[in-house]
């Protein structure tokens, strides 16, 4: 009875291997019968690419802006520094950061007490000095008139003209002594010298300021311009009145057009660059903020280039590659790019493709090389 139940457990097992064979069998058969087909095995998705005519784009020839780069930073023209004229202790700060001023607007106010003594003294000597200058001329005139009458001598007259001449002079410079001192007492004062925005305040109540202090500063955001610096190598393609295309941090979405306004006639001792500066086109583009970082390239010809948008293109690495539709396939062809195009955003494609070929316009991340292609029969590939 148990060597029943051993044979029958046997036979069992042969069949279910027997079966599992046949099974594994066929679907190489089929693996081959597909490879005989011409199916990719590897490599190559089994599924066909379906391409609508959205989804090409034939490379072409475009007028691209050619020029030297330009980098710099956006600065106002109109900017003051506002420095201490004298030394003093802060009183009062009026004004903060951001604060819109008007010319003559008191900013900063400085201890003023040593100073108003000062005048004070200066203006009672000026006092004494006209005092004694008045009763010296009147003495002189007498003794002129004595002499006339020859009542008294030359000389008498001549000490007293040496007399009213000295006392002059003291007069004159105690009247200078009052005017510089009202200067100080001016200088305790910091105004604004135009109408504009306070953008950096230096000070606070109760510092000691000395001399040449800076205080706050003042900028005229109407003024707003493009200082930039140009390689002494192409300085030479670059004159007054060029256009300027840059972009600005801060702005990236916002392409800036400027023109050359002056060339500096220096280089710069350690860069040896030369500064250029350019005015904004769009009055309304000056409102930006100072200091941002700017870069771009003036515009001193146009050349024709076979160009190929930002879009076609997929990174990957330090490789750059597009995805080339052709007759039924779609390869993946390594690109050679040259500068870019501020105004589009494409590149020069100076290998890899050349004119008229027809790109996956946005490729996706799960495409293989050598994939089949179905195109649409209404499919026209679009012209860049």
């Amino acid at each position: 009875m148990f060597r029943v139940i051993i044979m029958a457990i046997a036979s069992v097992v042969l069949i279910g291997c027997h079966r599992n064979t046949s099974m594994i069998a066929n679907a190489q058969q089929s693996a081959m019968h597909l490879s005989a087909e011409g199916m990719p095995v590897t490599g190559a998705s089994s599924t066909a690419l379906l391409i609508e005519p959205e989804d090409l784009l034939t490379i072409g020839s475009d007028d691209v802006e050619q020029g030297p780069a330009i980098t710099g930073a956006i600065q106002p023209e109109r900017r003051a520094d506002l420095r201490a004229e004298v030394s003093a202790v802060v009183l009062q700060v009026l004004k903060d950061n951001g604060d819109k001023v008007h010319r003559g607007d008191l900013l900063v106010r400085l201890d003023d007490t040593a100073i108003r003594d000062t005048l004070s003294s200066a203006e009672a000597s000026a006092r004494a000095a006209g005092q004694a200058f008045d009763q010296a001329q009147r003495q002189y005139q007498r003794l002129v008139k004595l002499r006339e009458a020859g009542m008294v001598s030359m000389q008498a007259v001549e000490d007293v003209e040496i007399q009213r001449n000295n006392l002059q002079s003291e007069l004159e410079a105690a009247k200078a002594r009052v005017v510089t001192a009202r200067q100080q007492l001016d200088r305790t004062e910091a105004r604004a010298p135009f109408d504009g925005i306070v953008s950096d305040r230096k000070v606070s109540a109760g510092d000691t300021a000395q001399l040449g202090k800076e205080l706050v500063k003042v900028i005229d955001p109407h003024s707003m311009r493009f200082e930039g610096m140009v390689s002494a190598d192409h300085i030479g393609e670059v004159k007054t009145g060029q256009r300027v295309n840059f972009r600005i941090h801060g702005y990236a979405s916002h392409a800036f057009v400027g023109k050359v306004a002056r060339v500096n006639p220096a280089t710069d001792t350690i860069t040896r660059q030369v500064e250029v500066l350019v005015n904004f086109v769009d009055n309304t583009d000056q409102l930006i903020l100072a200091g941002l970082y700017a870069e771009g390239h003036v515009d001193t010809g146009v050349q024709s280039h076979l160009m190929i948008p930002a879009s076609v293109i997929v990174k990957e690495g330090e490789q750059r590659y597009a995805w080339r539709v052709h007759g039924n396939a779609l390869q993946k062809v390594n690109l050679s790019l040259g500068h870019r195009d501020e105004r589009s955003g494409a590149y020069e494609l100076n290998g890899g493709m050349g004119s008229g070929d027809a790109v996956l316009r946005h490729p996706g991340n799960k495409l293989v090389d050598g994939q089949t292609v179905e195109v649409s029969k209404s499919a026209t590939p679009a012209a860049s």
